[in-house]
């Protein structure tokens, strides 16, 4: 399966974003892509540097983006998955991907779980918890596992997708370095980040997708002094083979073939799944074992 990757930056409002995102998609279309994935929130500038109750009506317009992207969806013909903030009600948002079919038609959503609160990213303040758990969307290319970025620390996440039968992991990002770090510490940081999500796939046998955006973008508060987006979208096999890895600065589509059928065969030779001490699991589901 040929799968896009939406690596962008934010252009300075939504309208441009978003024109920019439809031309890339439009080269994904072109190129044969059969799924096209976005990055995080890939509408907006990464808004969670700074606790701003302004920033709440960014959602005012989730029911039309919707729509919006289901169209694009369908004058491509690709399944399109999208990152949105969602308005659930008033005072009650989620950070929410959405799976389109080739049709335009939803196939699902998904509400991202685990949210992080840590200087720069202060996601708890805008964001509540998915409810919907951790299931894979049913779509024509095949059941897809779609996380969103905090997500994709945890491999009890990935492996609840791989138990539900997902055939391919999927985690759009915003994720970045702030310039004061020191060089080995943003090369820690981001060696770390691809490691973990290789890791899941080879544990679960499957193909992992991440899609990160790039670009350097401000703190409008002055608080904090910025990210500056480390893109390095990546696409693994599923035994951890590395298929394509981006750069840290291009605003690009990227192809990607995956084979969806290696997964049965290294499963046969690594079954990990067959494995599992299942019987002895039970304290997983603690938050400490003192």
């Amino acid at each position: 399966m040929k799968v896009a990757l939406i690596q962008q930056k934010f252009h300075g409002s939504k309208e441009a974003t978003n024109q920019r995102t439809i031309e890339l998609i439009r080269e994904a279309a072109e190129g044969g892509a059969e799924l096209v994935v976005c990055q995080e929130l890939h509408q907006t500038q990464y808004f969670c540097q700074s606790e701003d109750t302004k920033f709440f009506d960014l959602a005012n317009e989730w029911e039309e983006d919707v729509k919006f992207w289901g169209h694009v969806a369908k004058q491509k013909g690709v399944v399109l998955v999208t990152s949105l903030f969602e308005k659930r009600a008033d005072g009650l948002y989620h950070n929410t991907a959405f799976v389109y079919e080739k049709d335009g038609s939803i196939a699902g959503k998904y509400r991202k779980m685990h949210i992080p609160d840590d200087p720069g990213f202060y996601e708890k303040f805008y964001f509540t918890p998915g409810d919907l758990g951790f299931e894979p969307i049913e779509t024509s290319v095949g059941k897809l596992g779609l996380l969103v970025c905090w997500d994709q620390w945890y491999p009890e996440a990935a492996r609840l997708m791989a138990l539900r039968g997902a055939k391919i992991l999927i985690y759009p990002t915003a994720i970045g370095w702030f310039e004061s770090d020191s060089s080995e510490e943003k090369s820690r940081q981001l060696e770390a980040w691809v490691a973990v999500q290789r890791g899941h796939a080879v544990a679960n046998g499957l193909p992992v997708v991440s899609v990160n955006r790039v670009g350097f973008e401000e703190d409008d508060s002055g608080v904090m002094d910025g990210i500056k987006f480390w893109g390095n979208s990546f696409v693994f096999g599923a035994q951890g083979e590395e298929l394509f890895r981006a750069d840290s600065e291009s605003e690009e589509c990227y192809i990607v073939d995956v084979d969806m059928k290696r997964s049965e065969e290294v499963r046969r030779i690594w079954p990990f799944l067959r494995d599992r001490r299942i019987d002895e699991y039970q304290n997983l589901t603690k938050r400490f074992i003192d």
